[in-house]
C-alpha cells in the first residue's frame, strides 16, 4: 500500500486508477477524432485540446471513484464492476455537459461526448477483462511472517482469506503461547536465526501478534530483521492500514499516545474545513429548499405532527446541541420520549419516510447545523444523549469519537450499513477513530465522493 495524506491506498488500486487515467485521455481523443473525421476536418496537435481531454478524463475518474469502480467488489467481481462503470461514466457525461456549458472554453462538443462515452466503456471493460483475477492476484499482495500462534495470529489468518485481502501470510512463528491456536505455526526455538528465515520466505513485512508482550519482545530477532530492509509492525497498526479501522481488540492507551495521528496541527486543514463547510450548506440550502419545502408538505400530509423535528445529539468535546430534520416518522413514534434504536423494516417509518431516508432528504435540514457550527459535513455521526451515556460505558475509547465535530457523512457511514445495536456501534467506533485519529482534507474527500454510491444506492439506509 501506499500512503496518501495520512490514507492507504492499495497498490492494485493506484495501478488500475492511473491506466483508467490514460484509457480515459484516449477515449476522449478518439471521440474527438471521430467527429472531426465526419465533419471534415484537417487534424491537429493533440496538444492543442488538452484542457478538454485533462477535463474529461479527470472528471470521469472522479465519478468512477464516486460509484464504488474501485471497491473490493469492483476489482473481484467483471460483472460487478462493469454495472458501475456504466453507471459512472453516464452520470460523468452528464456532470460534464453541465460543466462545459459553464465553462465552455474547456468543453467538447456534446457530440464529441457522446463518442468518447462509448470509447470509455469499451476501453475501461477491456482493460479489466485483460487484467482478470491478476489485481486480487498474489502479485500484488504483501508476503507477511507472523510473529506469535494465539488468538490474535488467528484473527491475521481470518482476514488474508477475505477477498480483496492486501496481503498474504507466508509463515507462522509460535512464541511459546499458552493457547496456541495455529498448529502450522514454527516454534521459535526450531529456527537458527530467524532474520535469515524471514528473508528466505521472500517476506515483506513481520506482523507482531503476541498475546502477552511483557519479556516476550525478542528485541534481538526484531532488529537482525529490521536491519535486513524487511518491515516490522505491530498487529494494531497492520489492522488500522488493512481495514481502515482502530481495532478495538488489540489497541491500548500507550498505543493510541503514541502511534501517528491525532496530530494538533491542522489550523490550515481547519480553516479549509470550515470556509468548504460554509460554501456547501448555504449553496445546498439555496437550491434544494423547494425539495425540503414540497417533502415537508407531503410529510404533513399523509400523517399528524410537525413535518420538522428537532432532537437532542451531543457533538464536539460532548456538548450538546439540537439538530433539525425532516420527520420520517410516525409523531409517537418514541413514548415520553425515550430513545429507541431504529429497527430494519421499522414500523414506526412513514411511506414518505421511507423513501426520504433512502435518499437522505431528512438529512437536508441538518445543513443548517452545518451553517452554525455545531457540525461538519464529514465526522462521526452525533448520537443521542441516551445512547451516548450507554455506549460510554460499554465501549472503551467512546468519548474520543467527539474531539472532531460530527458530520451529516463520515467514514462509518460509507464503510458500514446502518445498524442499531452494541455491535454496530463498535464497528462503527472502529472507523469513526480511524477518521479522528487520520484526518485530512484528502480523506474528507474520499468521504464526500463515496457518499454519492451511498444515496444513489440506498448503502446502509434504514
Amino acid at each position: 500500500m501506499i500512503r496518501l495524506f495520512k490514507h492507504y491506498v492499495p497498490n492494485a488500486v493506484l495501478l488500475l486508477g492511473a491506466l483508467d487515467l490514460l484509457l480515459l485521455l484516449a477515449a476522449g481523443e478518439i471521440g474527438w477524432t471521430i467527429r472531426a473525421n465526419q465533419l471534415g476536418m484537417a487534424p491537429q496537435s493533440m496538444m492543442s485540446r488538452w484542457p478538454q481531454l485533462v477535463s474529461y478524463a479527470l472528471f470521469l475518474q472522479v465519478a468512477m471513484m464516486a460509484i464504488g469502480v474501485y471497491g473490493t467488489e469492483a476489482l473481484q467481481s467483471l460483472r460487478y464492476a462493469t454495472a458501475r462503470l456504466i453507471i459512472a461514466v453516464s452520470l460523468g457525461v452528464i456532470g460534464l455537459s453541465f460543466l462545459y456549458f459553464m465553462i465552455p472554453e474547456i468543453g467538447f462538443w456534446r457530440s464529441n461526448l457522446l463518442y468518447a462515452m462509448g470509447a470509455s466503456i469499451v476501453l475501461l471493460i477491456f482493460l479489466r477483462m485483460l487484467l482478470g483475477k491478476a489485481l486480487g492476484s498474489q502479485a500484488f499482495k504483501r508476503r507477511i511472517v507472523v510473529l506469535g500462534a494465539g488468538a490474535r495470529a488467528q484473527r491475521l489468518k481470518e482476514l488474508s482469506k477475505t477477498p480483496g485481502a492486501g496481503f498474504a501470510v507466508v509463515g507462522y512463528i509460535s512464541m511459546s503461547e499458552a493457547n496456541r491456536v495455529i498448529p502450522e505455526a514454527i516454534a521459535r526455538d526450531a529456527i537458527y536465526n530467524l532474520a535469515d528465515h524471514v528473508v528466505l520466505l521472500s517476506a515483506s513485512e513481520v506482523v507482531l501478534a503476541l498475546e502477552e508482550r511483557r519479556n516476550a519482545l525478542p528485541l534481538k530477532d526484531l532488529l537482525r530483521i529490521k536491519t535486513t530492509g524487511v518491515h516490522v509492525n505491530e498487529i494494531s497498526t497492520f489492522l488500522e492500514r488493512e481495514t481502515g479501522r482502530v481495532d478495538l481488540d488489540s489497541v491500548s492507551p500507550s498505543w493510541l499516545i503514541f502511534s501517528d495521528g491525532f496530530s494538533s496541527g491542522r489550523m490550515l486543514s481547519s480553516a479549509f474545513k470550515r470556509l468548504f463547510d460554509i460554501a456547501a450548506s448555504l449553496t445546498l440550502l439555496t437550491f434544494m429548499l423547494p425539495v425540503i419545502l414540497i417533502t415537508a408538505i407531503a410529510v404533513k400530509l399523509e400523517s399528524k405532527g410537525p413535518a420538522f423535528y428537532r432532537q437532542r445529539r451531543v457533538g464536539l468535546y460532548g456538548v450538546g446541541f439540537d439538530v433539525i430534520k425532516l420527520r420520517s416518522m410516525r409523531q409517537d413514534a418514541e413514548v415520553g420520549g425515550n430513545a429507541v434504536w431504529a429497527e430494519k423494516n421499522d414500523p414506526r417509518i412513514t411511506r414518505i419516510g421511507n423513501i426520504i431516508r433512502k435518499l437522505r432528504i431528512d438529512e437536508l435540514p441538518q445543513c443548517w447545523s452545518v451553517l452554525k457550527g455545531e457540525m461538519s459535513f464529514v465526522g462521526p455521526r452525533p448520537e443521542r444523549p441516551q445512547f451516548v451515556d450507554d455506549l460510554e460505558t460499554k465501549l472503551p475509547y467512546y468519548a474520543e469519537r467527539h474531539m472532531v465535530k460530527p458530520g451529516i457523512t463520515g467514514w462509518a457511514q460509507v464503510n458500514y450499513p446502518y445498524g442499531a445495536s452494541i455491535e454496530d456501534s463498535r464497528q462503527k467506533l472502529e472507523y469513526d477513530l480511524y477518521y479522528a485519529k487520520n484526518y485530512s482534507p484528502f480523506l474528507d474527500l474520499l468521504i464526500l465522493l463515496q457518499t454519492a454510491r451511498v444515496v444513489l444506492f440506498a448503502d446502509g439506509a434504514r
